[in-house]
């Protein structure tokens, strides 16, 4: 197993698979991250997966009274990564859920979806049929609060970010951003095409877990005016 170690700060390491978008070196994100949070170490605070990549971090003078024989704090917490690394060999990947997402394509809440149609060469229909034929893996949670990264979406209705982003989108836009589709959980600045919209509450900040979708989810979108 390739990977890579290294210092993100004086508080943080990373621990780096691979520089690009892939089931597998998600699934190992995944993985590691749960055996770093169920055999964690003192002062140990948090874990943050991203596509590829895993970031810990610790309390510096916490990690250097607990774990005096090593020569500083970061290499005490490597050692403990490396050995996380060993237990993942034998980790049993978890069976993904499947959320199925109802959006609502009308021009109304898709002011971007004649540009996507345009820039594929394909009716806004057919961008539609091709949105909703996919099952797509969330890869990771960042930029807002329960904002899902997913895909890969078919590489016929990849779009460009926006050139100026939009000062508000609202809360329950699906958009799209290179080969990338997500939801925005709240009403926000951003740059994504939007092709439409969802009622469904994405972020749940009253709930024990403030996002409907977490990392490893596969999620299916559908049309509701589809009949």
């Amino acid at each position: 197993m390739q990977y890579k170690i290294f210092s993100l700060s004086e508080n943080a390491l990373t621990i780096d698979f691979g520089n690009e978008i892939s089931v597998d070196f998600n699934e190992k994100v995944i993985q590691l991250d749960e055996i770093i949070k169920k055999n964690n170490f003192a002062g140990f605070i948090e874990t943050v997966p991203a596509y590829s990549s895993l970031t810990i971090f610790f309390d510096l003078i916490a990690v250097r009274k607990s774990f005096s024989q090593f020569p500083n704090a970061l290499s005490a917490v490597k050692n403990h990564i490396e050995i996380s690394l060993q237990n993942l060999k034998q980790s049993k990947k978890n069976k993904a859920r499947l959320i199925k997402i109802p959006v609502d394509y009308s021009a109304e809440f898709a002011p971007d979806l004649e540009f996507v149609a345009i820039n594929a060469n394909i009716s806004t229909k057919e961008v539609i049929k091709i949105h909703t034929s996919q099952t797509y893996r969330v890869f990771m949670i960042g930029f807002l609060p329960a904002f899902a990264y997913m895909g890969e979406i078919d590489e016929r209705i990849a779009a460009p970010r926006k050139e100026t982003p939009r000062t508000n989108i609202a809360k329950g836009s699906v958009g799209i951003a290179g080969k990338q589709t997500g939801i925005y959980p709240l009403e926000s600045p951003g740059g994504w095409q939007i092709i439409g919209k969802t009622d469904l509450e994405i972020f749940q900040p009253k709930s024990k877990e403030i996002s409907l979708l977490k990392t490893g989810d596969l999620v299916k979108f559908y049309d509701i005016n589809q009949k």
